[in-house]
């Protein structure tokens, strides 16, 4: 029987005891199952790559894209699959793949499902000793991160108003601190040099935080990177983004936006330091990245 390694998160939002114990039940029926309870989330990273080095088939993270989000990253470039049982607020990673959204379900077509390989985009921190990170689903530098640090401020509208809580950070940030404010970000990409405010970096482009509603950057998906970086959130800049988003258009290029598709690497130099996101977790403030597609990341159990 394959061996699994089930690394919960308690505090998230669709968690309940009850729902564990019939998940782990589920589980059961195909795999060995262990569970594991992290304290935070570096040790939900050592636990995933423990269970990778121990040979474990599998190691399954239930709760949000959090705990996702550092499953997956304990499990880059191991033999050992990742499987979602989604019991967060927003679930982004789990809906892009089709996962069922009841998190009995999604342990019931675990036990059948195959490891899809994907990509990921690895975010390398120059001139600092942090180890690598990588993002699943989004990569964030500028307003973008700073969105996610605000609407994480307010954990209960996030969970009763989801969406509509996150398009209300947006909002005010948009049409507050970042409605004057400079470029300070300096994108180089593809042998150009782009002066921006925020960067926005996707590795899929089906889902947002605004729920089903997708946040388009390029007229079709592309096999490695998409980068958008905004030069200034002026009135005109502002109203043609909620524009395309809200008709589900693709942002593309414009007077203050550059989108670049099928990119594999690029850096970010931030004056001063920068705060950074991936898969809506911060990553803190930092001055100088490089993101790097990895083509094959991980595996992931889909159905």
């Amino acid at each position: 029987m394959r061996r699994l390694v089930l690394i919960a998160n308690p505090s998230a939002s669709g968690f309940t005891g009850a729902g564990f114990r019939r998940v782990v039940a589920a589980l059961s029926e195909a795999f060995d199952v262990h569970t594991e309870w992290p304290e935070d989330a570096a040790g939900s990273r050592r636990c995933a790559g423990k269970a990778a080095a121990d040979g474990i088939d599998v190691v399954v993270a239930m709760g949000g894209d959090g705990v996702v989000h550092h499953v997956a990253n304990g499990l880059v470039g191991t033999d050992t699959a990742l499987g979602i049982i989604p019991a967060g607020t927003t679930n982004v990673l789990a809906r892009i793949h089709h996962m069922q959204r009841d998190p009995v379900k999604a342990a019931e077509a675990l036990c059948a499902a195959e490891p899809e390989v994907v990509p990921a985009a690895r975010i390398s921190f120059v001139e600092s000793d942090r180890e690598d990170d990588h993002a699943f689903f989004s990569f964030g530098v500028g307003l973008d991160a700073d969105v996610v640090s605000v609407a994480e401020q307010r954990p209960h509208s996030k969970l009763y108003f989801g969406p509509l809580h996150y398009a209300q950070t947006v909002a005010g940030r948009v049409f507050g601190p970042y409605r004057t404010k400079h470029p300070n970000l300096r994108v180089e990409c593809a042998g150009e040099r782009i002066d921006a405010v925020t960067v926005v970096v996707q590795v899929h482009d089906r889902y947002s935080y605004f729920g089903p509603l997708p946040l388009r950057l390029a007229a079709a998906a592309d096999s490695d990177l998409t980068v958008a970086a905004i030069g200034r959130l002026d009135l005109t800049t502002t109203a043609d983004v909620i524009s395309r988003l809200v008709t589900r258009r693709p942002i593309g290029n414009g007077t203050r936006v550059h989108v670049w598709t099928g990119v594999d690497t690029f850096t970010i130099h931030a004056e001063p330091a920068t705060l950074m996101q991936a898969d809506g977790e911060i990553l803190g403030e930092y001055e100088s990245v490089e993101v790097t597609l990895v083509p094959d990341a991980v595996g992931i159990l889909t159905p």
